[in-house]
């Protein structure tokens, strides 16, 4: 017997299909409730939006509202109480914080530089532990490709010269330099750097690359070591994950080897680059321009780039729109939903 004679009928009942609903309904019940129990700590402001839905879905500690001399008495306090933790570019998960969370479960990073989470000691623990990739992919590309052309064709300059009323009184701009056509060197060709060689190509820029192996796949020049691709290319961008082997890459060397009409753009880490040699050489006139979204100690910014009109500085702003924070935000509260739902985490690192 089969679905036509109807042989299925009594499955498709409406009493069968009032008891699946209530399954449901007590299944979706089950998880509010878990949530509403459930402790994440976030760890520093970071988006009112992520902020409020944290607060409303689970039982929020909000760390800064306690004085810095006693965030450690904080977590002993509500150590039982804390099974999440969310961290900002700023301030993460490391190494003491997780000693001191005996139940935490789950550090969710906002935003994809890991550098701020012990990585180790949450796989010795069994934490789980998310981050937001993709979404910041595209505004991060943007301001890259931004910071380079403010930079060479000195717009925050150009734009202080008309506004001071030196246009009137001294007459027309100095010339700069195009970014068209110039040469991209990409450190870290992965989701962020692919998407500042697609921008830069829109330019008729030729791009070429340094990351830890070729790439399959793609046409662009790849350089084994960093100093050989600061060598070729006109414009240097740092796009790569911050780790021991990457903390100040670029140093001396490389910056001599980008030379004096070469313009290195950050938007990777701080301490990417070696602040000091930087600093150093754009006084000196051995590197040419530099665009800064990132400094080695956030929010520290040293005070001999302010007068240069060959820099720009802006205050780590990569994925700063609303529409991509928003969407940051979301994809927190998805991945700790599916942790508490015992659900497949939509963006794990591990």
């Amino acid at each position: 017997m089969g679905v036509m004679d109807g042989s299925d009928s009594d499955n498709r009942s409406p009493l069968n299909l009032g008891g699946y609903l209530a399954i449901q309904w007590t299944a979706v019940h089950w998880v509010e409730r878990a949530m509403e129990s459930f402790g994440v700590l976030l760890a520093a402001r970071i988006d009112p939006y992520l902020e409020a839905e944290l607060d409303r879905r689970f039982k929020l500690f909000r760390l800064w509202e306690s004085p810095p001399a006693q965030r450690r008495e904080f977590l002993r306090e509500n150590a039982e109480a804390i099974r999440a933790v969310v961290g900002s570019p700023a301030l993460g998960a490391d190494a003491e914080m997780i000693d001191l969370l005996p139940r935490l479960e789950i550090v969710a990073n906002f935003g994809v530089g890991l550098d701020k989470v012990d990585l180790r000691r949450c796989r010795d623990r069994g934490v789980r532990v998310v981050y937001t990739p993709d979404v910041v992919t595209d505004d991060t590309a943007d301001l890259a490709i931004g910071l380079a052309i403010a930079a060479m064709r000195r717009i925050c300059d150009s734009d202080r010269y008309l506004k001071d009323g030196s246009w009137k009184g001294k007459g027309d701009y100095k010339l700069t330099s195009k970014f068209s056509g110039k040469t991209v060197g990409i450190l870290g060709l992965g989701r962020i750097g692919q998407a500042v060689a697609k921008r830069a190509e829109g330019f008729g820029c030729p791009i070429c690359y340094c990351s830890r192996s070729e790439k399959r796949h793609t046409s662009y020049k790849y350089y084994p070591s960093v100093l050989e691709l600061a060598a070729n290319c006109q414009v240097l961008v740092v796009a790569c994950p911050l780790t021991e082997e990457t903390r100040h890459i670029i140093n001396r060397e490389v910056i001599d080897a980008l030379g004096p009409k070469g313009v290195l753009v950050n938007v990777g880490r701080g301490p990417h680059v070696d602040e000091c040699e930087l600093v150093s050489a754009l006084h000196d006139g051995r590197l040419g321009a530099a665009g800064l979204d990132v400094f080695e100690h956030e929010p520290h910014v040293p005070e001999r780039l302010f007068g240069l009109d060959n820099v720009i500085l802006v205050p780590h702003i990569g994925t700063d729109t609303l529409e991509t924070s928003k969407a940051m935000a979301d994809l927190i509260l998805e991945n700790l939903e599916a942790h508490v739902s015992n659900r497949p985490l939509p963006t794990p690192v591990f």
